[in-house]
């Protein structure tokens, strides 16, 4: 089992290389975008084109993973994203890279996520012994936060310095290192095809529907992170840029340092939970992180007025994050039959992120046309609103932070009172 672990540290530092070079690659696509179109909503169906597709196959994919090889849906999955990327790189270099090439590649990329995320999860369930999983958990916490903070800035830098074409080149090579750590080095236990008879691609879906229908306890777990998602895509990934460079009179010095400070908590709380001594009662690390989260962050965010308040909202919304995702991780993986965690884990994934581009789309429309204009106002409540977070540009925005906090954390709390959910070992 011990060798078993160091193999997953080799898999796990390869996907973090690759995941960086993802990650600086979607972030050069955003800046070459908006140079040529000028447009935000270009930016906004980027990130439309991608969670589509893996939403809408997601529910689909549970029953592929579970009958073929985790290893081979993997190694197909980044193949075909580099081909992607490879094809972008190809038509930079002649001049010919438009726009909807681009919505073309994430909607590609989106569905091979889709295969790849449960094929993953299921992977990582069957290298490791149960004790090391909430350890894993932490480990891929702390370097997605890694690739958070470091994405943005060495994607930037190569891009002023040699353009996309230099920035997609890297993305090439560090697939190149994650293929051939996978191929020749990972060898997944018990990595064998279900043989059952031939069935529809919905057929899959239809059970892990079913398995969550007679199992309400992990059926409330998975909403739960549905709203949440919500919650969160309706402000820090959607409006927290905005609120903040029009409360600092557009310092992007200052939006820099919250969305460090945001990345260093997601870190330290990554690195906290690989230390494997959080583990023990994956409910409370679920609710009681989602709490704090929402509790600390989004309220202290809303009544913040400088960076120095922004970044510490930051720190203590994202410093949670890594125990709520790993704390859902070994609760499913201790309460879901191995042979069919492909399927609860591909429709997990269709519910959670459902709530993803209704929170992103929502938040923009609430933000302008809703609360910026509200608090425009001299209305009673508008009024007595601006006692708490203040007035002027981005009140409206910070008020819908103020919202978030409250009702995230009365969901959580409400959710973790729930009978089914306090009956859980």
């Amino acid at each position: 089992m011990e060798n078993n672990f160091k193999k997953y540290i080799a898999f796990w530092l390869s996907q973090a290389v690759s995941q960086l070079g993802s990650q600086m690659t979607g972030f050069a696509l955003i800046l070459w975008s908006y140079s040529h179109s000028g447009s935000a909503m270009t930016v906004s169906l980027m990130t439309f084109f991608n969670y589509l597709p893996y939403i809408a196959v997601s529910i689909a994919a549970g029953a592929f993973v579970d009958s073929h090889r985790k290893k081979s849906i993997m190694l197909v999955s980044d193949s075909l994203a580099a081909f992607c990327s490879a094809s972008v790189l190809f038509l930079s270099l002649f001049g010919g890279l438009r726009i909807y090439h681009i919505y073309a590649v994430n909607f590609i990329i989106g569905l091979m996520n889709a295969f790849q995320g449960p094929a993953s999860a299921v992977a990582v369930g069957k290298m490791l012994p149960k004790e090391k999983l909430a350890q894993a958990g932490g480990m891929n916490s702390f370097s997605d936060s890694m690739v958070t903070v470091f994405a943005p800035v060495v994607g930037a830098s190569l891009y002023a310095f040699g353009g996309l074409k230099l920035v997609l080149l890297i993305d090439l090579l560090s697939f190149a290192a994650a293929f051939s750590v996978l191929l020749l080095f990972i060898k997944i236990p018990q990595d064998e095809p279900l043989k059952s008879e031939k069935k529809s691609a919905f057929y899959g879906c239809r059970e892990g529907f079913s398995y969550l229908s007679h199992n309400r306890a992990v059926l409330t777990v998975i909403v739960t992170m549905a709203f949440i998602n919500f919650f969160s895509r309706l402000t820090y990934e959607n409006i927290l840029s905005p609120m903040i460079l029009a409360r600092s009179g557009n310092d992007s010095m200052a939006l820099g340092v919250v969305n460090a400070f945001m990345g260093i908590g997601g870190i330290a709380g990554g690195a906290a939970v690989a230390t494997g001594k959080f583990g023990k009662n994956s409910i409370k690390m679920i609710y009681f992180s989602a709490m704090l989260s929402f509790l600390t962050g989004d309220l202290t965010m809303a009544v913040g007025r400088n960076a120095f308040l922004w970044s510490f909202a930051g720190l203590m919304a994202s410093l949670p994050i890594p125990f709520i995702n790993t704390g859902q991780n070994v609760f499913l993986y201790n309460n879901v039959p191995a042979e069919i965690q492909g399927r609860v884990f591909s429709v997990r994934n269709a519910v959670q992120f459902s709530t993803v581009p209704v929170g992103i789309l929502l938040g923009g429309f609430l933000a302008d046309y809703i609360f910026e204009p509200f608090m425009k106002g001299e209305t009673a409540l508008a009024l007595l609103l601006k006692t708490i977070v203040g007035g002027g540009n981005g009140s409206g925005m910070a008020v819908m932070f103020l919202c978030t906090g409250i009702l995230g954390g009365a969901f959580s709390f409400m959710f973790y009172r729930r009978r089914d959910i306090q009956a859980i070992k």
